[in-house]
């Protein structure tokens, strides 16, 4: 039974767990509780094997709420920094140490975290009236999220300091063209690919997806000597799975492997 939070669905969908940002009134801003709320989602998947992320209603998510900071003594740049610290940055951390594949099914506008919280997945589809915007210059403010890093790391410099500094939209055609996203689909089939792509990979060996998951995240800063030393403990503890013996099993037999996520 998937517990209700205050401002996100869940609902399971075979070994996929779909995650749905849930304040359309506000274009799914995302106040720390959001944060807080997917952190709880992440902490007990309870067998999903695959997440997906999307938001209700016209947009993925538009960015922090600032509204919901609330106000009193303390400084906005105080404000800022500790939802970040205690809340957001938290949950970027757990998106991205996942053990399971992640898709996210960007409908309409991403922005600020939003586009953090977008961009987090292994694969990132986005519908084409979908947008990625970075729109912290236009406030006076920094990028935050992780954004300085996964940009810089998906598009490089230029691009990266294109979307930063600029503060422009960047519509799902031109996401797609760069490199930032996996594909641009349809509005209409968005979910619907999502949730194929995910049921795929839920159908994979679940034990060396998430490997793998480590070991691309890792290589964006390791050297090639501990790419090799991470591939080799790696190799060494699927190989022992009883997913790797159904694939050499199933090779042998010619037959279409059936694993099971151990």
């Amino acid at each position: 039974m998937v517990p209700e939070f205050e401002t996100i669905l869940t609902e399971r969908r075979g070994d996929v767990l779909l995650i749905t940002l849930n304040r359309p009134e506000r274009l799914n801003a995302a106040p720390p509780q959001m944060a807080d709320d997917i952190g709880a989602v992440l902490d007990h998947l309870d067998g999903a094997r695959a997440v997906v992320i999307t938001g209700a209603g016209r947009a993925f998510c538009s960015g922090a709420d600032l509204q919901a900071r609330g106000g009193g003594s303390i400084s906005g740049g105080r404000r800022s920094y500790n939802a970040l610290t205690r809340h957001y940055n938290p949950t970027m951390i757990k998106l991205a140490e996942l053990d399971v594949p992640i898709v996210t099914a960007v409908n309409g506008p991403a922005a600020g975290i939003g586009c953090s919280i977008a961009l987090c997945g292994d694969f990132v589809l986005a519908g084409r009236s979908a947008y990625f915007l970075q729109a912290f210059v236009n406030i006076g403010l920094v990028p935050d999220g992780g954004a300085s890093w996964m940009l810089t790391r998906l598009v490089g410099k230029a691009r990266a300091t294109e979307m930063m500094l600029l503060g422009e939209k960047i519509g799902a055609e031109k996401a797609e063209s760069w490199g930032l996203i996996h594909k641009c689909v349809d509005d209409a089939v968005l979910l619907d690919e999502a949730l194929a792509l995910a049921d795929r990979l839920a159908a994979g060996p679940s034990l060396a997806l998430g490997i793998m998951r480590r070991n691309i995240a890792a290589a964006m800063d390791g050297t090639y000597a501990e790419a090799l030393t991470r591939e080799a403990n790696g190799q060494r503890i699927a190989g022992d799975s009883a997913d790797a013996m159904e694939g050499g099993v199933s090779f042998l037999q010619k037959r279409k492997p059936s694993f099971k996520g151990v």
